[in-house]
């Protein structure tokens, strides 16, 4: 059973105040300018990293088995590889510009002409997507984003492709052709569960122990909220039909996260900014 918002008014005026709430976007079903349109928006703090290195590694899918996986590039913690831990994590550094951002975030390695391009950089959205009171993740989580054997498109909500905010290009499953200008190229967008079951630091298809809120609250079986996570990678190219993901195709778009946070800075941001309601800067 799925909570419900308890706001001790009449049943015929539930949807005006949720929708007063968490806004129209909420209500209207899945938006195509902005699929990821919901509340706490314009509640979050950043975590713009650059790149870092790749790798056909993957610690969460296939721990300890180097090569085993489609080729990945890696934001964030430095020190990322197929061997990856808790300990490992907060023993690296990191490119991200908050030192206490030792997390670990990956997406399948852009191929253009079926050569690897980095990312210029990644932005990563830490979000409050529920009415509930948001924890920290806790120290060691694991989460995927987004399939990565999908031959058709995804929902919008999860994943797009776009040329960025200014562009004036829609978000779209398959890759655009950016206009050449300097603030339009390539971005992936990927948006992360924020509704944890409380107990499990990752689970067997490393998504059950998560789930997506529904109209500002969290599942009875995932109680816990934790922050919305966007990551969004930024590549230096124009787009195109050339283009597609190491995980095969255009539609393939994932993303994973490994929290290895030092979590006193987390949990600073996480009550100083989402759950003080506050949009914080990056230097926050």
């Amino acid at each position: 059973m799925r909570r419900t918002l308890q706001l001790g008014i009449p049943a015929a005026g539930v949807s005006a105040a949720i929708a007063c709430l968490l806004g129209s976007a909420a209500l209207a079903g899945p938006a195509r300018h902005r699929p990821a349109a919901r509340l706490g928006d314009a509640v979050n703090f950043i975590s713009a990293c650059r790149f870092s290195h790749r790798a056909p590694d993957d610690p969460i899918v296939s721990p300890a088995k180097p090569g085993l996986s489609h080729d990945h590039s890696f934001v964030g913690n430095t020190a990322t590889n197929a061997y990856s831990t808790l300990q490992t994590l907060r023993l690296g550094s990191t490119t991200c510009q908050r030192p206490a951002d030792t997390a670990a975030y990956w997406m399948p390695t852009l191929l253009v002409a079926n050569k690897p391009v980095a990312p210029v950089s990644a932005t990563i959205y830490y979000r409050r997507r529920t009415t509930d009171r948001v924890q920290p993740f806790p120290a060691g989580l694991k989460m995927i984003a987004g399939d990565s054997h999908a031959t058709r498109p995804q929902s919008l909500r999860v994943t797009y492709w776009n040329c960025g905010a200014q562009a004036g290009t829609p978000p779209s499953s398959t890759v655009p052709t950016c206009a050449a200008t300097r603030s339009a190229s390539l971005r992936l967008h990927v948006n992360f569960p924020s509704c944890w079951d409380g107990k499990h630091l990752d689970s067997a298809n490393h998504r059950s122990h998560m789930a997506y809120p529904q109209l500002g609250g969290c599942p009875s079986d995932h109680p816990v909220a934790v922050p919305s996570l966007t990551v969004i990678f930024r590549y230096p190219v124009s787009g195109g039909a050339h283009v597609e993901l190491s995980s095969m195709g255009q539609y393939s778009g994932h993303a994973d996260f490994f929290n290895g946070w030092d979590q006193q800075a987390l949990r600073r941001l996480v009550d100083d900014c989402l759950n003080a309601r506050r949009h914080c800067a990056r230097g926050d």
